[in-house]
Order: structure tokens, then C-alpha cells, then sequence
């Protein structure tokens, strides 16, 4: 049954209509009843049609709303026609731009992989304006950074980021470069490798990553690469995960995803979540899809993620806030961040702590050679307790 706990007791109602309208345009199977009964609740519809575009599922509610007659005042629904066809066309344009740029790498041969987006839309809503319009996303091998630059910056585009002179990438916390083009205001990001946290996860989920097992789909009468169902899923997980959820059109992609993908491989998927260190993201991103837009995820699977208490808590803390509160996370006495993380990762990142890294006094303590140094890790706490106790 469906939830519409839309926000707390403390929302103006206003507020809560609209977010439990928000919720049910996204549930499944799609309920008009439901949907039309919400809409006519609604007293301010400008209030609505603010968090629908925050949450970008402007263009999925106008597609809801289309045929609800006098629930929907006329001003309204114009206002909703005016920016569905406005994602339209700018969608037409992103897709455009999109495999021009994905032929010019080709001429030069640099495998790119295009992702989020209009492919996204293409390959899992089958309507290219089911989704807000975004900017480009593209994944290359670093080895290619520069050529790709060169082929970008050959469009029109400027480059945003800073670079040395060379050309190479300044070291920061992110791993892309942001481009510009100021005559069309058209904005394409070029990713190296994907990050779930900064600066910390240092699994190197890249091109090779992707690239084995890519397929490809129809985008505006063009055949252009796309990752394979199971990696899209990862990447949606890593990405919602990343930036807490705080958009419902997340939570939907995954949902859809997972509708659209029926024959999902959920072993393969749960085993290179395990491999990549996004168990923790995957759980989370399908717990929500099935919380707030019901994904029809196999009871096995379903049941395997919700023994994972942690991912649970966080899942509950985003869907109570998802309106009120994006972003937000819980209060615990581990960041967010580090919750995300497996065993091994969250063990790396303890061990990378200066609390925990051995300096000078501790190979005072006990010389080693080189080749027996990691048992400094070991060594470490017994010398600070040594320290302590001896004051």
C-alpha cells in the first residue's frame, strides 16, 4: 500500500499536498485516482510546481496532470506545458550535441561513454523527455584527456577548470573537467573515473570499468554507446548515494531502472557492487526505490538489503526528509560518508587518519626494516597507550 507520509506534522498543508502529490506521480503501478483526488487538495500551486522542478519531475507531472481536467487550474497546466515542451526542446539539443561530440571522439578514436542525462532517458524511460533536461556526462580513460580537451574546446566550449600548463589536471578532491559554451549556454562535464565519496574512495571505477560490457541505444535516430543495465544501476546508486538522495528524480531513475529491467542480472549486480565497494550505495538506492516509488525488486534481493541495518536507517532518515530536509543525514556518531563504505574501504580510510598513520616515535620504538613496516600500524596503539599510561 501506498505511503504518502509527505512530510511532518509541523508542514503547512499546503506543503504536504504537494509533496504527497509529488510521491504518488512517482509510485507504481500509477494510480489516477489517487493522483486526481491529491490534486484537487492542492491550494498553492506555485509552491507545487517550485518543488516539482527542485526535485526535477516537472516534466513526469505534467505528464501525470495532463488529463485531470478541473483539478488542475488552466494556469497551471499552461505554466507545465510551457517548461514540458521548453525540456523538450533543449533535450532535442542535448541529444544533438551529444552525438556530434560522440562522432568527433570517434574520428579521432576516443572511446567515450555518455551517462545520466538524455541517455538515460532514452534507454530506461524510452521518452526523451520523461526526464529534466541536464548537461552532458561523459566518461573517457585519462590517457585520452587531452586529445578530448582539444576535440571539446574545437566545438566552442571553454574550459572552466583550472589546468596547468600543460594541460593536466591541477590535483583536487574531483576527477572531471567542466566546459562551457557561451553561445547556447550548453554545459559538458568529462569524467575520468567515478567517485562515490571525496577525497577518500579510492576505487578507480573508470572507462575499463564500463566499457567490457557496454551495449547501445537508440538516442534521437542515432545508435550511441551505453552502459549495460547493471553498471547503470551501480552508477545511479554511487551518484544518488553521493549526493544523499536529495532529489526525488534519483530515487525515480532507479525505480524505473529497475521496471525497465527485468532481466537484471542481480547477482552479477550485488557481486560488482561487493568487488567495487558500493554495496552499501546499492542498498541504499534500491531500498528507497522501493520505499518511495515502490520498484518491483525480487523478494530474494529485497529482503538480502533490508538485513543491512545501517542501510535501513539511512533509508528511513532520507524518505521522512526527502521534502523537508534534502540532503540531510542523520545524526551518528560515524559520518555519512564513511557509513557509505564497505569493510575494506572504511578500514582504509580509518588506517589514512593521522591518528592512526605510525610516524618517527613509533619506529623509534621498535626499528624494522622496510620490508616489516606495515606492523607499525600494528605497533602504533600500543605506543600511544604506553605514553598515556606512563603520565
Amino acid at each position: 500500500m501506498m505511503n504518502l507520509a509527505g512530510g511532518r506534522k509541523g508542514m503547512m498543508p499546503e506543503d504536504r499536498y504537494s509533496c504527497e502529490l509529488l510521491r504518488a506521480i512517482v509510485w507504481r503501478p500509477v494510480d489516477v485516482l489517487q493522483i486526481s483526488r491529491l490534486a484537487g487538495n492542492v491550494h498553492d500551486w506555485d509552491a507545487l510546481l517550485n518543488l516539482a522542478q527542485e526535485h526535477r519531475v516537472a516534466p513526469l507531472l505534467f505528464s501525470r496532470l495532463a488529463d485531470m481536467g478541473a483539478a488542475v487550474p488552466p494556469a497551471v497546466q499552461e505554466r507545465l506545458r510551457v517548461e514540458y515542451e521548453r525540456n523538450y526542446f533543449h533535450n532535442l539539443a542535448n541529444a544533438a550535441e551529444l552525438i556530434g561530440v560522440l562522432k568527433a571522439f570517434d574520428r579521432e578514436m576516443v572511446p567515450a561513454m555518455p551517462f545520466k542525462g538524455v541517455v538515460l532517458a532514452a534507454s530506461i524511460y524510452r521518452d526523451l523527455n520523461a526526464r529534466a533536461a541536464g548537461d552532458l556526462d561523459l566518461l573517457i580513460d585519462y590517457k585520452h584527456l587531452i586529445r578530448a580537451t582539444n576535440i571539446i574546446r574545437g566545438r566552442g566550449y571553454e574550459l572552466k577548470t583550472p589546468v596547468r600548463p600543460d594541460g593536466t589536471p591541477i590535483p583536487t578532491e574531483t576527477y572531471e573537467y567542466h566546459f562551457e559554451r557561451q553561445t547556447d549556454g550548453m554545459v559538458l562535464e568529462l569524467r575520468w573515473r567515478l567517485e562515490l565519496i571525496r577525497p577518500r574512495f579510492r576505487r578507480n571505477l573508470g572507462l575499463d570499468w564500463v566499457w567490457p560490457r557496454r551495449r547501445t541505444t537508440m538516442l534521437a535516430g542515432a545508435e550511441v554507446p551505453n552502459m549495460s543495465p547493471e553498471i547503470t544501476l551501480l552508477v545511479l546508486c554511487m551518484h544518488g548515494s553521493k549526493h544523499v538522495w536529495a532529489r526525488l528524480i534519483w530515487i525515480c531513475d532507479v525505480a524505473q531502472l529497475v521496471d525497465a529491467s527485468p532481466d537484471l542480472d542481480w547477482k552479477d549486480v550485488t557481486r560488482k557492487a561487493k568487488q567495487s565497494g558500493l554495496w552499501r550505495a546499492l542498498a541504499l538506492g534500491v531500498l528507497l526505490a522501493h520505499q518511495v516509488a515502490s520498484a518491483a525488486v525480487p523478494p530474494p534481493v529485497l529482503r538480502r538489503f533490508e538485513r543491512d541495518v545501517g542501510a535501513c536507517k539511512l533509508a528511513q532518515h532520507i524518505e521522512k526528509n526527502l521534502f523537508e530536509a534534502p540532503g540531510s543525514t542523520p545524526e551518528d556518531r560515524m559520518p555519512y560518508d564513511i557509513q557509505l563504505l564497505g569493510f575494506q574501504d572504511r578500514a582504509r580510510f580509518l588506517l589514512s587518519l593521522d591518528l592512526f598513520r605510525p610516524n618517527e616515535r613509533d619506529r623509534a620504538v621498535v626499528p624494522l626494516p622496510k620490508s616489516l613496516h606495515a606492523l607499525y600500524y600494528l605497533i602504533r596503539p600500543f605506543r600511544i597507550f604506553w605514553d598515556r599510561s606512563a603520565r
